[in-house]
């Protein structure tokens, strides 16, 4: 599978043009160590350039189509999956995938939005945007895991909540406001995962937990840096100084005590090795688990509760 060169790659593109054109000529040992020599030179801008990505690089990254995504983890982490639809009052949004699997032999619950591969999968998902009955298809879920004991695990992925005039005729702000206050004191286990992109209210609809992970190259803002940018600068053009101001990369975050772990990516994003990234993933869940499984639950809520009430925490400081 071909894999799509983001705008700041374009020295990979180039070196990747010349392999091509190599590959056209007869095969010969000179040829061939000519193209071993540029799929290390590939290996060593890549390096030089994930060392040093902007906040904007990093949206590219989290955006990019060959990402994994939610049905590629469930597959890849989890067994006997079974998918539950509808939210028993509107309808069945299909940008958020709810469902029961097995854990290292445990039940659990699944929720997370999906974003679509294709062109016709985008549109079916609509393009990982939940409207309101989406986010009650999770809570009916979440209520239901709750009643039986079984631990909660989010994928976070999409661009923010569907802003179309049926999703808000339906409250689109009540149901996430209403995942919000169920989420802050469910009483079960709730690991949430940032797999791409971290979108506005649409993404903390579904991450409020014990332990936030987030992949190393996934963001997770209160507004696109486009929608920032047009709003500060009245253009979306402006959008790269936009992620630079509003913090969105995983290590800020963690700097802020937004997120508690960040999951190692493999050298040029989770969408160049898949096998790696789901080797450092299922660690990082392994790892949260355990901690979590040998929690008390009335230590659980406490240190939950504490962790949402520290956030926005400042302090002043006397100007001289």
């Amino acid at each position: 599978m071909a894999i799509e060169t983001l705008e700041f790659e374009e020295p990979i593109a180039r070196l990747l043009k010349e392999i091509d054109t190599l590959g056209l000529q007869p095969r010969t040992d000179a040829r061939d160590r000519e193209i071993e020599s540029l799929r290390r030179r590939i290996e060593t801008v890549r390096g030089d350039l994930y060392r040093s990505l902007t906040p904007w690089q990093r949206v590219l990254v989290a955006r990019h189509p060959n990402r994994p995504g939610l049905e590629y983890f469930i597959e890849h982490v989890f067994t006997d999956f079974i998918e539950i639809h509808g939210d028993r009052r509107f309808a069945d949004d299909h940008a958020i995938m709810t469902g029961f699997a097995d854990y290292k032999d445990h039940p659990v619950l699944l929720v997370g939005h999906v974003k679509g591969t294709d062109t016709k999968e985008k549109i079916f998902r609509n393009f990982g945007m939940p409207k309101p009955e989406g986010y009650r298809k999770a809570l009916r879920l979440m209520r239901l895991a709750e009643k039986f004991g079984v631990p909660v695990f989010t994928f976070i992925d999409t661009p923010g909540a569907y802003p179309g005039v049926g999703a808000e005729e339906r409250s689109q702000s009540e149901a996430i406001g209403r995942n919000l206050y169920v989420m802050a004191e469910l009483k079960v286990p709730i690991i949430c995962t940032v797999i791409g992109e971290g979108g506005s209210g649409g993404a903390l609809a579904i991450a409020v937990g014990d332990t936030i992970l987030m992949l190393q190259y996934s963001t997770y803002s209160v507004i696109s840096p486009e929608g920032c940018a047009s709003i500060l600068w009245k253009s979306a053009d402006y959008a790269a100084e936009a992620a630079e101001t509003l913090g969105i990369t995983s290590t800020r975050l963690k700097a802020l005590g937004l997120i508690d772990r960040i999951v190692a990516e493999p050298l040029g994003g989770a969408h160049r090795d898949y096998d790696t990234m789901m080797q450092n993933l299922k660690k990082a869940l392994q790892e949260s688990w355990r901690q979590l499984k040998e929690t008390p639950l009335d230590g659980l809520l406490e240190a939950r509760f504490e962790k949402l009430i520290g956030y926005g925490k400042f302090k002043e400081v006397e100007q001289k």
